[in-house]
């Protein structure tokens, strides 16, 4: 499929897919399509940064690539590696049948044959459907070298493997970076990219996106849904659901064959919302009634 020529056209790729979004957020997608410019999306985890990548992958017939980033990540393991179990056994192979030329073996052994490549490297590669999509996952995970790093690669879509030389992307990916923001991304990073910070949807939209995720859901019990779990965002807890719990909370309700919440359904699958016992625990008894009762308060004043 073809880049989408407009915003609106954006919004309705993207709802096609499942993932419901606002013009805010269609205008810079559309933008980072358009310009050829990293896109990189901020958010509390849960949110949909990563899910775009995903439904841009589906609705544009592209290769999604992801690089999931990780505290100590480093160049050689986001861009290739030598694959040395293959390398040792043909160097055997060789001194056993006397072809143990030291120049030859070296221009065999770091050969593409013998070439693992990493993220990075594959999302340079031509596709015949286009260009990849490349998704740098939770780069607030790594440090300031692998930023540094990236920085380059970035700039000029290409890397260099010192026994091959320079590998430059012949159409650049579509890259989408992510972050949790558990420690600030540095600004030369960002101003490479466009940015967009994805908040947590109003009311509305998270229905929308529930009527889209978990269409099996009643629209009453979408609501409430919906409501208690937006009433919980205000609580003091640890880690606060994201849209991705709310979804997965709906998906088992249905599952449960569940028609209308109570304090009994509620306690029973918490787990599905909240990932940690001291939050967990904030809940039993009263209190889930009593943000049950605020939610529905909400939805009738709605």
């Amino acid at each position: 499929m073809t880049t989408p020529a407009s915003i609106d056209e954006v919004q309705t790729m993207l709802g096609g897919a499942g993932y419901v979004c606002g013009r805010a957020l269609a205008t810079v997608v559309f933008l980072s399509l358009k310009l050829g410019r990293p896109l990189f999306l901020e958010g509390e985890a849960g949110v949909g940064k990563t899910e775009i990548a995903k439904a841009l992958s589906a609705c544009l017939g592209r290769k999604l690539i992801r690089l999931q980033c990780y505290e100590g990540l480093d160049a050689s393991s986001a861009v290739y590696e030598w694959n040395f179990p293959a390398q040792m056994i043909a160097i055997r192979t060789a001194e056993a049948e006397g072809n143990a030329d030291r120049d030859i073996l070296n221009r065999e052994l770091f050969s593409p044959d013998y070439l693992i490549e990493r993220p990075l490297l594959e999302a340079m590669r031509p596709d015949e459907n286009g260009a990849p999509i490349l998704l740098i996952d939770e780069l607030d995970r790594t440090d300031e070298p692998f930023e540094a790093f990236l920085l380059e690669a970035l700039s000029d879509f290409q890397v260099t493997i010192p026994e091959l030389g320079t590998i430059k992307a012949p159409e650049p990916p579509i890259v989408i970076l992510t972050s949790n923001r558990t420690r600030e991304v540095h600004d030369a990073l960002k101003r490479r990219c466009l940015y967009h910070w994805v908040d947590y949807p109003t009311f509305a939209r998270e229905v929308e996106i529930l009527n889209a995720q978990a269409p099996g859901l009643s629209e009453a019990l979408s609501r409430e849904v919906v409501a208690f779990v937006q009433r919980l965002r205000t609580e003091d807890i640890f880690k606060k659901p994201g849209v991705a719990e709310t979804i997965d909370w709906a998906k088992c309700l249905l599952a449960l064959d569940v028609i209308d919440l109570s304090p009994e359904v509620i306690s029973d699958t918490l787990g599905a919302i909240l990932k940690y016992q001291d939050d967990i625990q904030k809940l039993q008894g009263s209190e889930a009634k009593k943000i049950l009762d605020d939610a529905r308060a909400s939805v009738v004043n709605a």
